[in-house]
């Protein structure tokens, strides 16, 4: 493979060091996947990478006419604009008017949106597919994306992994995903000061990777005890030698020298190889029902979210909400607050119950406050578990050293402030924890310690994340609402996998069905020789089929909400049975659709 792009011996610093002395390189056809603690410069690499920053010191050497092309983590695109002069923008260069409208066609065709929408109605998740698009319709060589998972719903997520399986270029993206990354990568970089060179990279996928960073960590553990154990011999030597010998066995003096500083880099590694310590504080209290929603109904805008809902949340229960962006799973979390009241149903909590919710949207966070005011708004100490705790050694467990105490929070990165939100969840006693999308922005490791925390927590938890191994690793089951007044319990995230999949392709088959239909309506549209007029039977016939019609669509809908039934849902030989019942009846309706256009047709 050719290469792209060099690093030699790179380095960058803001206002503190982020990495120093770099070396690796990019070559074509490459899925890389980056990732890295938070704070370790990622997203600086990236855009060094797309040229976009300046190196401070070593070499970057990029290959004559390389196409680059930078995906943000922010989209910066006018409100005003519509999808179709978005796309068009960002292939102006292109030589041929009619291939640059055929591009744009095929994109939105495959964002399945329309492409006179503007910009500004467009939902996060919508806003994010047309970025990608943006990017990918200029046909790169490297394409750079940071964070591109971040506000795509899981659909949205399955459809960027599908595009990225057959883009012809090379990329890198930097992704937290750990599912993503084990799907779409053939290569992760990671950038962290625990490694020699500040980066330890490999090929394979994330499971390859993660088994070959774990071989590499306990040699170098090993590695510091070894050497730890020759120093030890070699200072008691010195200790012991003669002063006599002092000139003779200099070269001995150097050699222990050499040997302690090679021991000071390989332990100074092993420690950067710190944890979150994360423990969620519960009040123990043991109530079976903390809360309990009957048959419970919410719409906004005049459009039903979900309806006839029933929720149960006990000690030791965790709920993970799935759906579309916008389909209603924070709004129920708000209903379970109190925040919100339900259109319809009853919500029942138990007496005194304490709920701590943590917020997406950070709001709680006054960007022009200290660390330190962050995480301790009265004093220098915190109260945690009925113990007063410094400042500086509670930061300390959520990784922020002492130096960046005074640094104001809208400085530090997403990642580092969504930890300052999970400390301060920590300091509040709950019987339930809400937690909707606590995984943007954190780092892999960081996502692992909250893991641990969670299956330790020994309250009742509702999550809302498009992290699936996170959702699917803590959730006892799955509740997805589609947004049309529908919440559907599964299992754990394949069952609902294997179920929408198997859906989808029953809608495609059904409207393939219906254009095969189409067409031969209207091929024996052309071979009619002459108009004919109805025979009584056929006008009787046509005077029926009204109510036909309407008894075969109720069939139809009583088909479909079999599927939905959860008992179905759950039982592979069911629901096969009643996805085939309900194809039978969609072509029964296709088929009495058909006869009365013929029918019509001759009157």
């Amino acid at each position: 493979m050719a290469a792209q792009i060099h690093f030699q011996s790179v380095s960058k610093s803001f206002s503190r060091e982020l990495f120093r002395d770099l070396s690796f390189g990019i070559n074509d056809g490459e899925r890389i996947g980056l990732i890295g603690p938070n704070g370790s410069g990622k997203s600086t690499l990236l855009k060094l990478l797309a040229g976009l920053e300046e190196a401070d010191s070593g070499n970057v050497t990029v290959r004559k006419g390389l196409r680059r092309v930078y995906l943000s983590q922010a989209e910066a695109y006018d409100e005003t604009a519509t999808i179709e002069e978005i796309l068009l923008a960002a292939i102006a260069n292109h030589p041929e008017e009619h291939e640059r409208y055929e591009l744009v066609e095929k994109a939105t065709e495959n964002l399945s949106l329309d492409a006179g929408q503007r910009f500004g109605q467009l939902s996060g998740g919508q806003r994010k597919r047309v970025a990608i698009a943006a990017a990918m319709i200029q046909s790169p060589d490297l394409l750079l994306m940071d964070e591109p998972t971040n506000h795509l719903d899981l659909e949205g997520i399955l459809w960027l992994e599908a595009t990225l399986k057959e883009a012809p270029f090379a990329y890198i993206v930097i992704s937290h995903d750990r599912f993503f990354l084990e799907n779409v990568t053939d290569r992760i970089i990671e950038v962290n000061r625990m490694f020699p060179g500040g980066i330890f990279t490999t090929p394979g996928n994330y499971s390859t990777f993660l088994e070959r960073k774990q071989e590499f960590l306990a040699g170098q553990a090993e590695q510091q005890a070894a050497l730890a154990n020759r120093l030890r011999k070699e200072t008691e030597w010195l200790r012991r030698m003669p002063k006599a010998r002092t000139t003779k066995a200099q070269y001995r003096i150097d050699a222990a020298e050499k040997l302690k500083q090679d021991y000071s880099a390989v332990k100074q590694r092993n420690e950067r190889n710190r944890k979150l310590q994360i423990e969620f504080d519960a009040t123990g209290r043991q109530t079976r029902r903390l809360i309990e929603c009957s048959g419970i109904a919410k719409g906004i805008a005049g459009r039903t979210l979900f309806a006839d809902l029933d929720l149960v949340l006990s000690p030791g229960s965790c709920i993970g909400l799935m759906g579309r962006n916008g389909a209603g799973k924070s709004t129920l979390m708000r209903l379970l607050t109190g925040e919100l009241e339900p259109d319809a149903g009853t919500i029942k909590r138990a007496d005194n119950l304490k709920i701590v919710h943590f917020d997406q949207r950070r709001q709680t966070l006054n960007p022009d406050d200290s660390l330190r005011t962050a995480l301790s708004p009265v004093g220098d100490t915190v109260i945690y578990q009925g113990r007063s705790i410094h400042v500086a050694g509670f930061a300390k467990r959520f990784l922020f050293d002492t130096e960046q105490l005074e640094m104001p929070v809208r400085s530090l990165s997403g990642g580092e402030q969504a930890r300052i939100l999970i400390a301060r969840l920590m300091v509040q006693a709950a019987d339930v924890l809400l937690l909707d999308e606590p995984t943007n922005d954190l780092d892999i490791q960081s996502l692992e310690v909250l893991e641990e925390s969670i299956e330790e927590f020994p309250g009742a938890v509702v999550l809302i994340s498009h992290d699936r191994f996170f959702l699917n690793r803590l959730s006892d089951e799955i509740l997805n609402l589609d947004g049309q007044g529908h919440g559907e319990y599964f299992a754990d995230y394949f069952q609902w996998q294997d179920v929408i999949t198997e859906r989808e392709e029953l809608r495609k088959a059904s409207k393939a069905q219906a254009a095969r239909s189409e067409s031969e309506r209207l091929s024996l549209e052309k071979k009619a020789a002459r108009p004919r007029k109805l025979s009584k039977s056929e006008q009787k016939e046509l005077d029926q089929m009204e109510a036909k019609i309407l008894k075969a669509e109720e069939a139809l809908e009583a088909a479909q909400l079999k599927i939905q039934d959860p008992t179905v849902a759950s039982n592979a030989d069911k629901l096969a049975e009643a996805c085939a019942a309900m194809e039978e009846q969609q072509r029964v309706v296709e088929a009495l659709y058909e006869r009365w256009k013929e029918l019509e047709a001759l009157k």
